[in-house]
């Protein structure tokens, strides 16, 4: 896998990344060895994690492999800090709990160091600039390597990237963020996107294959019994992109498929892997079959023809005010 730049700094990660949101959950800890050494082996180097992922189960478990299984040099630690676990989600980007939440999250990897820290939300309630004093910080402890963001809409995003590169000696450029981009949401292109390119900030897809929907398991209107759609916990998380709309670019993406010879799912993922801005999709494979079937795009670019049915297809309802009106 041909690396890339995350954004625009020196750091370079292969097309693809793991993500761990199971981990600690559904994924045990033999079956995240099993993934992760398969990962490592065809050359990925990227896994993202977060402190809230299994309340911090997802971070231990990664921490239990790093420089036993895999070496801890190879291995590109991407997590995040600022959603504080409960029955109702609360964002906190104040200064106290972020470096906190730095120390446990490290203590939890067995490492001196994460390769990218990423804010995990938007803290409303508290100054900007003192939730990126506190990254700031974290990199000049050398506790943190690069700094990015996930979950910031466009205007936040632009917010926060510009006040970053205002003061360039003292701090830290954004160099990632993370959103969910696939054919069924492709939101990200109406602010997120142009802001993220204007400022040299690399894009970090989440759910890049729809939620699962996009390999096509669901087209016949069953839920598989082991899937996420048919899970309790995961049902309500799959069941906005099992409507008529995505049917129709599901269809889409099948028949692109078996015109290429290919999968629905290496389909979806190409697609996604090479939009611009796109550094790296996170794939959530929670079986090595699932990440062998993801590993496998790597030879796979779509032909022009395909590519542009597939964008026609799937394109979002944007009107005023994205029409670039200085060309009128």
């Amino acid at each position: 896998m041909e690396p890339r730049h995350l954004g625009r700094t020196g750091l370079r990660v292969p097309p693809l990344g793991l993500g761990t949101l199971t981990w600690g959950r559904d994924v045990g800890e033999q079956d995240a060895a099993g993934l992760l050494k398969t990962f490592w082996e065809a050359g990925g180097s990227l896994v993202d994690t977060a402190d809230v992922y299994a309340d911090g189960g997802a971070e231990y478990l990664l921490g239990r492999m790093l420089g036993g299984l895999v070496p801890r040099r190879d291995v590109v630690v991407a997590t995040k800090a600022g959603s504080v676990p409960g029955p109702h989600r609360r964002i906190d980007g104040s200064r106290g709990h972020l470096l906190d939440a730095l120390d446990a999250s490290l203590a939890r990897l067995g490492t001196d160091y994460v390769d990218i820290w990423q804010l995990h939300a938007y803290d409303r309630d508290t100054p900007l600039e003192e939730t990126l004093q506190a990254v700031d910080d974290a990199v000049r402890s050398g506790r943190v390597r690069y700094a990015g963001v996930a979950g910031y809409c466009g205007w936040q995003l632009a917010k926060a990237g510009t006040w970053q590169l205002a003061d360039p000696g003292r701090r830290s450029r954004l160099s990632s963020t993370q959103m969910e981009y696939s054919l069924l949401q492709r939101g990200v292109e109406r602010e997120v996107l142009p802001a993220a390119l204007d400022l040299g900030i690399g894009l970090l897809p989440s759910s890049p294959l729809g939620r699962g929907v996009l390999t096509g398991k669901y087209r016949d209107g069953v839920l598989p019994a082991a899937s996420r759609g048919a899970s309790d916990e995961l049902g309500p998380f799959v069941a906005p992109y099992l409507d008529d709309t995505a049917g129709r670019v599901v269809h889409a993406v099948c028949t692109a498929a078996d015109g290429l010879g290919a999968t629905p799912l290496q389909v979806a993922l190409a697609w996604v892997r090479d939009r611009p801005g796109v550094v790296a999709p996170l794939v959530g494979a929670r079986t090595p079959d699932q990440l062998h079937a993801a590993l496998s795009v790597a030879d796979l670019t779509l032909p022009d023809e395909i590519r542009r049915a597939l964008d026609d297809v799937s394109a979002p309802v944007h009107h005023y005010p994205d029409h670039d009106w200085s060309t009128l």
